[in-house]
């Protein structure tokens, strides 16, 4: 068990949604009763559930459900797979393709190729990271995309055009074939040792009453708890306490995905100097310091949590900017104490992280996107040049003292906690590393904490019965004269009672996610 209240706790006693008792084998008979349910583990590890700060759900289940093009490996195989599963006058959705991993001479498909591949039929197949698609002629046609910013006619587009796109997708979407969407993406991260999301919300995002229907799911069919975050930018404190009042969904927060750039995949991130690969290129800002200080501002004053997504590290300026000016006018303990969150935050310098810290600004990162896009050759160096070695500044964060939660950004990258702890540890640059505990941390404890939840996040008497249940290979052992204070803050050294996550090691399979005391996935 992994229980930093008894580090040497190998049992554990649940009564209803909460933890009783955790200690010793030879001490769990004394606080048994008859009829209970004993559960016998064989060795495998208890930790607290996972906590994945940054999902959009509906789309991961549309992903699981249908045309996921992630595993292609050229255009050719993405028309392909277009070919094969386009249905006149139906739209085909797909996700995940990254031209960044196909032969360095090999180009995205051509709005002419999809129209002929998909027999004309409108398709949108959404890029990896999200912020821009391929569309065919008939749905740029239906969509009205040709007039908008971010159109272009080989059917790549961005910006406005592509959020033109995305309205028309989710118009599409019936009402059975999202619920299932829901249902898939909610089991699939249970099933991955998740008890808790944070859904990323609003307007593109996902369908209209999204946000209302994931809770009301994961409340009636006992998935994994949905927080909730809502995109809607405010102005003003009484429109701030409007929208939450008006809001079916519960919310933690306004913002979260409220976009001030967009992606570097996408090239749309906002950079102060141009991209590596695209001269005269420095991405998009869709909110300007002004904008983004109205929400700050109005947020803080309504004493709600705001949310950006800024990638970029123009983009981070902006956000600094706009925290500087509110906390002139309201006082930076008042900011402070509000816990707004910064989402992915991946080009940050010194003097974004010490303003982070400053004002009390949290960020939420996504390892997996380091595991796949970072390092030499990757993505980010192709975008970035030589600052690649200033993107996910792990150990920056975390020295500094900003509240720190990890999530998958999914379907970006996947439901996959232990690679993301892993991702964190054994980052592309050792000295951007964190310990494995600490990366742990952020990721089960560290999201409770920045959705404001009093949910500890650890397993000791009094907490909720929130859990996973994990098969490992091994794991890394306290010696029995060490005590707490001997964990090493070495991300290469281990983490006593965690599994030894060093590169190519096996990564646990979780046998069992429970919620407040509620089994939500099994697989013993």
């Amino acid at each position: 068990m992994y229980s930093p209240a008894d580090p040497f706790a190998t049992a554990m006693l649940v009564e209803g949604s909460t933890v009783a008792w955790v200690g010793p084998d030879e001490a769990a008979g004394a606080w048994t009763r008859e009829g209970d349910e004993v559960v016998e583990l064989e060795g495998r590890l208890i930790t607290p559930a996972f906590v994945d700060a940054h999902t959009h759900l509906t789309e991961t289940g549309l992903r699981e459900t249908g045309l996921d093009l992630s595993g292609c490996a050229s255009a050719a195989e993405v028309l392909d797979a277009v070919a094969a599963r386009a249905v006149p006058g139906e739209l085909l959705a797909g996700f995940g393709w990254d031209e960044s991993r196909w032969p360095g001479t090999d180009r995205v498909p051509t709005r002419e190729e999809l129209d002929r591949a998909g027999g004309g039929a409108p398709v949108l197949l959404s890029r990896v990271d999200g912020h821009s698609a391929l569309v065919s002629s008939s749905l740029a046609q239906a969509a009205g995309l040709r007039d908008l910013p971010g159109w272009s006619e080989d059917g790549w587009v961005r910006t406005a055009a592509h959020h033109a796109a995305l309205d028309a997708r989710w118009a599409a979407l019936s009402a059975p074939a999202a619920q299932g969407a829901r249902r898939a993406a909610l089991r699939a991260a249970a099933a991955a040792g998740i008890g808790t999301v944070h859904e990323m919300s609003g307007r593109w995002l996902a369908p209209a009453g999204d946000l209302e229907a994931l809770q009301d799911l994961a409340s009636a069919e006992g998935l994994p708890t949905v927080v909730g975050y809502l995109a809607e930018w405010v102005d003003s404190a009484d429109r701030a306490r409007e929208v939450l009042a008006g809001s079916a969904a519960s919310l933690a927060g306004l913002g979260g995905d409220l976009v001030v750039d967009g992606a570097l995949g996408s090239r749309t991130a906002a950079l102060r100097a141009d991209y590596a690969d695209a001269p005269g290129r420095r991405g998009s800002l869709h909110l300007d310091a002004t904008a983004v200080g109205d929400h700050l501002h109005a947020c803080t004053v309504a004493g709600v949590q705001a949310a950006f997504h800024a990638i970029g590290d123009a983009a981070l300026d902006v956000v600094v900017e706009a925290l500087t000016v509110v906390a002139a006018d309201l006082g930076v303990p008042a900011v402070a104490s509000a816990g707004h969150r910064v989402e992915h935050a991946v080009l940050a310098d010194d003097a974004v992280v010490a303003a982070f810290a400053r004002f009390g600004t949290a960020v939420s990162l996504q390892p997996g996107f380091d595991a796949a896009w970072g390092g030499p050759g990757g993505l980010y160096a192709q975008r970035l040049g030589e600052r690649v070695r200033g993107t996910h500044r792990f150990a920056a964060w975390a020295a500094a003292g900003v509240p720190l939660a990890f999530g998958s950004d999914t379907p970006v990258t996947p439901f996959a906690p232990w690679a993301a702890v892993r991702a964190a540890a054994f980052p592309a640059e050792e000295e951007r590393a964190v310990s494995v505990r600490a990366a742990f941390l952020a990721h089960t404890r560290g999201g409770h904490r920045l959705a404001g939840r009093g949910h500890p996040g650890v397993l000791r008497p009094g907490a909720p019965a929130t859990y996973a249940v994990w098969d490992v290979a091994d794991l890394v052992v306290q010696a029995p004269d060490r005590r707490l204070s001997g964990w090493s803050t070495d991300a290469r050294s281990g983490t006593p009672g965690l599994p030894d996550l060093e590169p190519g090691a096996p990564e646990p399979v979780c046998r069992r996610t429970v919620v407040d005391g509620q089994v939500v996935h099994s697989g013993f």
